[in-house]
């Protein structure tokens, strides 16, 4: 053993050190955050009679079930699938505790549903998605009768059915029967019509959140509501808090259902066609507790907008493109819903909603903190009487504001003490209006402008000193009709210079070619001449103010990725190294600068090259 042992020695001393995987008996094992596996130990020295090692520790194995859950409960679905392979037993811990699940909604799912949910048995929220392009059918009645019959009984609160173009009335009836629990739907483009959610609401009695968007299996009423509400009787949704109604050509068929929940708490209805007026009439009286109510795209006018008033509870509206809305409809609400706490109004810039409808906002709904205005026109008169009367409003944004200039936002420095966040966005302001920021709105601490061209860095600067590290500014002048009018100003002509440098710095470079010679470095370069060429073509055609300038798929035998504002282009050259042809080529990497305003190319970085 002795003489081993001095063997050794003199073999280490006087052969270079050597990196060894062997664990010294001295030495605590190292870290390992690998996947939990056994790893033996290899041999250190050059003889077969050395001995080895033992295996190195899976302190894993230390941890309790409950911690590794919490663990796995922290990461993304993808690293959740992986770590799940590692070994048997984080397979187990993963199955018992897997709550969220997510599916292709292939025709053969009905055929693993079983074996699925046998290994999965604690999910509670469940997603079945289709992709249109997927080649396959998507999930029928008979597949979504096999997957009701393996779901957990009891267990399932959230279900969420995406795509499914052959699920009819039947299917989703099937899975609602299987499901009694369910306290969240959401459906998206499936076929199935609204009859289908009269055996919903029979058999989940807990029913809380119920989406629709999309749905191609709806009757074409072109606006009649009596035929409808006769045909289709809906049982009382006594437990729906909260319903959302998008992208439905025919919404008014759902009127009967959001009217039969009385405990109905928030309604959205976004892109419906149909007239609202009245059957916002219907709703507003049998559910007068809405607190939040989000009309977006409709045809409703000051009728539907008078219908609120028996609404006192709420809280929280918006009107994003209803043209129809005029003052007359504001104050109506002003006058009835005292407790409104956001306003959001688009007014498409029709001009109809303005100082009196806000000054009525103003008097009748103190607790306003968020005001949020697009494409309207308020004054000095309105702001004041809001920053007067609304003492608690923290957040306002001017977007499209065109009466909106240095003297509306004086006064937002002089009246509103509780302001905290203003955005400012296309409005005429310049930097005398900014600049009583300075000693104005104590409680602000975030501004952002856009498409603001009269305000200044330097103004941006000035106020960033004076109000202290807490203050964040922020300011972006770029107009999207500059990219159209880059060659008035110049700029187009400095991007083409700037363009020809760089088509000049790539022809001089020393790129890679085959070990054989097979390319010549005069046909690399001018394949990379080439793609500088287009890239000069589309700068050209699209102007120099846009941000993604470029992506391009191929252009003559060169792949190209860009990126915003052409930081990098990653590119592939030469004949490919190996065989087969997903074999890659030899690749360099040219690195680019953006200007901070017009985005164009402004240095050009070193060329790295190598196989991969």
């Amino acid at each position: 053993m002795g003489h081993s042992l001095s063997s050794h020695s003199k073999s280490t001393l006087s052969s270079p050190p050597r990196r060894s995987r062997s664990l010294s008996p001295m030495s605590p094992p190292p870290l390992r955050l690998t996947a939990p596996m056994q790893i033996a130990a290899e041999d250190s020295g050059s003889d077969s009679s050395s001995s080895f090692a033992p295996p190195a520790r899976d302190y894993t194995q230390d941890l309790p079930d409950e911690i590794l859950a919490l663990v796995f409960a922290s990461l993304s679905p993808t690293d959740r699938n992986a770590c799940s392979l590692a070994c048997s037993r984080w397979m187990e811990v993963d199955a018992t505790t897997r709550h969220r699940l997510s599916l292709d909604a292939r025709a053969a799912l009905g055929n693993a549903a079983p074996a699925l949910f046998a290994r999965f048995t604690a999910v509670t929220k469940l997603a079945l998605r289709w992709a249109r392009g997927s080649g396959a059918d998507s999930l029928s009645d008979y597949g979504a009768a096999a997957v009701a019959t393996a779901l957990p009984s009891g267990r399932l609160s959230r279900l969420k059915l995406r795509g499914l173009r052959q699920l009819s009335d039947a299917g989703l009836a099937s899975l609602a029967a299987a499901a009694p629990a369910i306290r969240k739907l959401s459906v998206a483009s499936c076929t199935f019509g609204p009859k289908a959610f009269v055996a919903v609401l029979q058999s989940c009695p807990l029913l809380e959140d119920l989406s629709v968007k999309r749905l191609r299996g709806l009757p074409d009423t072109a606006g009649a509501t009596t035929s409808i509400a006769e045909d289709i009787k809906f049982p009382p949704a006594s437990s729906l808090r909260s319903v959302c109604l998008k992208d439905l050509y025919s919404a008014l068929c759902f009127v009967p259902l959001v009217a039969s929940s009385p405990e109905l708490r928030s309604l959205k209805i976004l892109r419906c066609s149909g007239a609202w007026d009245l059957p916002l009439e219907v709703i507003t009286a049998r559910a007068p507790g809405l607190v939040e109510l989000h009309l977006e795209k409709l045809q409703v006018g000051d009728r539907g907008l008078a219908a609120l008033s028996a609404c006192a509870n709420l809280e929280v509206l918006f009107l994003v493109k209803t043209p129809e809305c005029t003052d007359s409809g504001i104050i109506s609400v002003a006058e009835k819903c005292h407790r409104l706490r956001k306003l959001h109004v688009d007014g498409w810039r029709t001009n109809r909603i303005g100082d009196f409808g806000l000054m009525a906002v103003a008097r009748g709904c103190p607790n306003l903190q968020e005001l949020v205005l697009i494409g309207v026109n308020p004054t000095v008169l309105s702001l004041r009487m809001l920053g007067e009367h609304c003492r608690t409003l923290e957040r306002l944004a001017l977007c499209g504001c065109e009466t909106v200039g240095d003297a509306e936002i004086i006064c937002l420095a002089e009246r509103w003490a509780a302001l905290k966040k203003l955005c400012i966005k296309g409005c005429p302001v310049s930097d005398r209006g900014m600049e009583a920021l300075n000693g104005g709105c104590p409680s602000l601490v975030k501004v952002k402008l856009k498409r603001c061209r009269g305000v200044s860095y330097e103004c941006i600067e000035n106020l960033k000193v004076t109000r202290g590290g807490s203050f964040s500014i922020s300011l972006d002048i770029v107009l999207e009709h500059d990219a159209r009018s880059a060659s008035e100003n110049g700029a187009q002509e400095n991007g083409q210079a700037q363009i020809t440098a760089l088509t000049d710095q790539m022809a001089g470079m020393d790129l890679p070619v085959n070990a054989a010679g097979a390319q010549s470095s005069t046909h690399t370069i001018t394949r990379m001449r080439s793609v500088v060429s287009a890239l000069r073509r589309r700068i050209s055609r699209r102007g120099l103010n846009r941000r993604a300038v470029v992506r391009f798929a191929e252009v003559v035998g060169v792949r190209i990725a860009g990126c915003d504002g052409l930081d990098m282009i990653h590119g592939e050259w030469g004949p490919r190294v190996g065989q087969g042809r997903r074999a890659p080529r030899r690749r360099g990497v040219v690195r680019l600068g953006a200007c901070a305003r017009a985005h164009t190319i402004v240095e050009l970085g070193r060329v790295t090259s190598g196989k991969k």
